[in-house]
């Protein structure tokens, strides 16, 4: 199956304000995060990627905009699903305010029982993010085939929760990961488990870049060797 890379918008004006965004309408990337959308197209520029995903909040349009501009051929798609949280009536309220309210521990603590005001749950949103992935996985794959890449900007939450399903890891833990804004984190989907292959990545991509099986290739290092779903004995050694 596909490889999934997915890019956390750049800061925004709202990351700079310490204002929980959520939808509010109007939040764009600020001047740190306008250089991180523009270093993109170099940072992926070694990955053949068949589509771009996008959720519908202008911070994530605008991140992905030098990419495409980059690369007028590939495709843009809007996937509601992959939307920031809805934090309902907490939308647009300073951080530092919202820490002392009671719902704020259990968003922390126990996130599976968090549902804000007006607004879903966390249970809620990452059921609509994990549905979202996996039928663009199956997409992508019937359109370009099991090893082809594509990229998805969304929202740190949604991030978070998507690779604690990829783990296995229950909702109550995913509090535990954080990436960055502009930050890529990969995941290699097989048949029968999802690789972990980059979180929160800063650096250098052009390891992710799909790979022919060849004589060297070991069948049963999934992640990097071409094989299906089994994990490489010893961590595996990865790309040269």
């Amino acid at each position: 199956m596909p490889t999934l890379i997915l890019v956390r918008h750049g800061r925004s004006t709202a990351n700079t304000a310490g204002v929980l965004a959520g939808r509010t309408p109007g939040v764009t990337l600020d001047e740190r995060g306008a250089e991180q959308a523009a270093a993109l197209p170099g940072r992926l520029a070694a990955l053949p990627l068949a589509a771009a995903v996008s959720s519908p909040l202008q911070r994530c349009r605008e991140t992905l905009r030098p990419l495409l501009e980059a690369r007028p051929d590939l495709r843009l798609h809007t996937e509601e699903r992959i939307s920031e949280c809805d934090y309902g009536d907490w939308s647009g309220r300073k951080l530092a305010e919202l820490a002392d309210e009671p719902l704020m521990t259990v968003v922390q603590q126990h996130p599976s029982a968090a549902a804000f005001p007006g607004g879903e749950s966390m249970r809620a949103m990452q059921a609509r993010a994990v549905d979202a992935v996996r039928d663009w996985n199956a997409r992508i794959e019937e359109e370009h085939g099991e090893s082809a890449c594509y990229v998805m900007c969304s929202h740190g939450d949604i991030i978070k929760a998507l690779v604690a399903d990829a783990l296995g890891m229950h909702l109550d833990l995913f509090q535990r990961i954080h990436a960055d804004p502009c930050s890529v984190t990969a995941i290699r989907y097989t048949r029968l488990r999802p690789f972990l292959l980059r979180l929160g990545d800063t650096g250098d991509l052009a390891p992710l870049a799909p790979r022919e099986p060849g004589p060297d290739a070991d069948a049963a290092t999934g992640a990097d060797g071409g094989g299906d779903a089994n994990a490489a004995v010893g961590g595996g050694a990865g790309a040269p």
